[in-house]
Parts: C-alpha cells; sequence; structure tokens
C-alpha cells in the first residue's frame, strides 16, 4: 500500500493537524444546527472568543426574529400631539427623557411623522412655535419584518425609529436601531447604568442610592430595613411592575408601604434602574 510522505519539514503530527484544521474550515455546514455547532467547537478551541461567538449568535438569531417581538408596542409609545405648546413638548421630553417621539395629530393611528428632541435646541422662546414646521418623515415596517433587513434599512436610510404597522395598516407599536443592535450585541449601557461589576446597591453622588431592578426583594430588604413579600415577585423591579400594574415612566416615583422607588431608567419594556432613599440613621446599607 503506497504512503504519503509528509513535506519536507512536517512532521506526521504536525501534517495530521492541518489536515484536520483545513478540514473544519473547508466543511460546509447544512443547516443552522451545524453552523451553531461548528462557531461553539471554534470557541473550544480558542479561534473565537466569548464575545465575538455571543455577536455572531445575535446576527444569526436577528434573522429569525421579527420586528413585532422586539418592538414598543402601542399602548406604551411615548407620543407628542402636533397641537402641544412648546412647554408642553420641552415638559415631555425632559420627562421622559427620549431623543426621538412620534408626532400624531389626535390619536396613534394618524402618525405626522418623528421629532428630534435635538432640533428643539434651535427654537427660540420669542419666535411663534409651530410643531408641524419640526417634524421629520417616519418610516413605516411590517410588523413581520425581520431584524436583519431593517438593520440595513435603519443604516441605509440613516433613520433611528420606525413605526410599525399591522395587517390592517394600524399602528402596532415603534422600534429603535437600539432595539435592533441589542438583540444582537446584548443590552447597551449608558451613563445611568452601572457598570457590570458593580452591586445591586450602590450610593450615588445625589446622597440616595442606585438600587438594580433585578436585586432580589430579600437582599433589598436587608438593606434597607423593608418588610416587602416575596412570595409573587422575586426582585424589585417585579415588586413595582406588579404594585402598579405597568412600566414606569423615567423619573417616575413609586411609592409603596412608605418607601418612595425613582425611576432612574427604563424603556417601554422593563425597569433597570431606580433611586431609593437609605434607612434612617443608618450608613451604608450594604
Amino acid at each position: 500500500m503506497a504512503t504519503t510522505t509528509p513535506p519536507p519539514g512536517k512532521t506526521g503530527a504536525t501534517a495530521g493537524f492541518l489536515e484536520r484544521l483545513s478540514s473544519l474550515l473547508v466543511r460546509e455546514p447544512e443547516d443552522r444546527a451545524q453552523l451553531m455547532a461548528l462557531l461553539q467547537s471554534a470557541h473550544q478551541r480558542k479561534l473565537l472568543d466569548a464575545d465575538t461567538l455571543s455577536i455572531i449568535e445575535g446576527a444569526l438569531a436577528a434573522s429569525q426574529i421579527t420586528a413585532h417581538e422586539v418592538m414598543v408596542p402601542r399602548p406604551l409609545m411615548e407620543v407628542i400631539d402636533v397641537r402641544d405648546s412648546f412647554d408642553t413638548v420641552i415638559a415631555q421630553v425632559n420627562r421622559t427623557a427620549h431623543s426621538r417621539f412620534p408626532v400624531i395629530d389626535g390619536n396613534r393611528d394618524t402618525i405626522l411623522g418623528i421629532l428630534l428632541a435635538k432640533d428643539l435646541l434651535r427654537v427660540h422662546r420669542d419666535d411663534a412655535f409651530t410643531l408641524r414646521d419640526w417634524v421629520r418623515p417616519a418610516v413605516f415596517i411590517p410588523e413581520f419584518k425581520r431584524l436583519d433587513g431593517l438593520l440595513r434599512e435603519f443604516r441605509v436610510s440613516r433613520n433611528h425609529m420606525a413605526m410599525v404597522i399591522d395587517e390592517y395598516a394600524g399602528i402596532a407599536g415603534l422600534i429603535t436601531i437600539e432595539d435592533v443592535l441589542e438583540q444582537i450585541v446584548g443590552e447597551i449601557e449608558d451613563e445611568y447604568d452601572f457598570d457590570e461589576a458593580g452591586g445591586n446597591i450602590e450610593l450615588d453622588p445625589s446622597g440616595l442610592y442606585r438600587v438594580k431592578a433585578q436585586t432580589a426583594v430579600a437582599d433589598f430588604n436587608a438593606a434597607f430595613g423593608t418588610r416587602f413579600s416575596d412570595d409573587r415577585c422575586a426582585t424589585v423591579g417585579g415588586l413595582i411592575l406588579r404594585e402598579i400594574g405597568r412600566v414606569p415612566l423615567f423619573n417616575e416615583t413609586i411609592a409603596i408601604d412608605g418607601t418612595d422607588f425613582q425611576v432612574l431608567r427604563a424603556d417601554g419594556r422593563r425597569i433597570y434602574t431606580l433611586l431609593v432613599a437609605g434607612p434612617p440613621d443608618a450608613g451604608d446599607p450594604q
């Protein structure tokens, strides 16, 4: 039987490794499951780090997720009516801390366009303010639009928000480029977020305490001397959602059994961070 002689300078072990590596790279996966297995194998072989693998998996998943699954539902949309005064609009921008708002004409099915909060910086208080003059065109997409295609449209059109419509052309909700990116790379943090390595309860420069909504009720009770039940809600965020029956707004304060929770960060679907006063006559609650 003929034998294959390794090229000069290469041992049999080296040649075998190169053959296996070549086979791994040349082999084409036949379906998504095989592709994921190949990526996992590459991660185990240290060819991909965990973050890179997570982003690739998120990008692949985006092709299977629709706008309907990610959008902010219609009842939770923060909208501005075209008839609102300048003071009313400014108050809503400050209250919600959003950068973009759908502008409606009387009802949520009549979307005139999008208002960018930054455009209001160019408004002079002594000028006659007409909101219609500051409205930009809105983008409308069907609720079954896949996220990968939507991200491509956002990039080409340079829009950061789209209105999601149902099969009857009614407004189902809205979606932003951040909503799409978070499905791929994970939650995008801003200046109101804790560092990932930080604790769930930390002292804020204001003298209040920043509390992550994911903090266990039992841990909160131990830190602040409260007696909230965790029978039905395991986290502080769940406690608030159960109390008011909706996702609270930015800067909203919810009082539960004598404890005030001020919302520092939330979006249309969940609460992230709260501000809470420390217990009286106590130092650091941790």
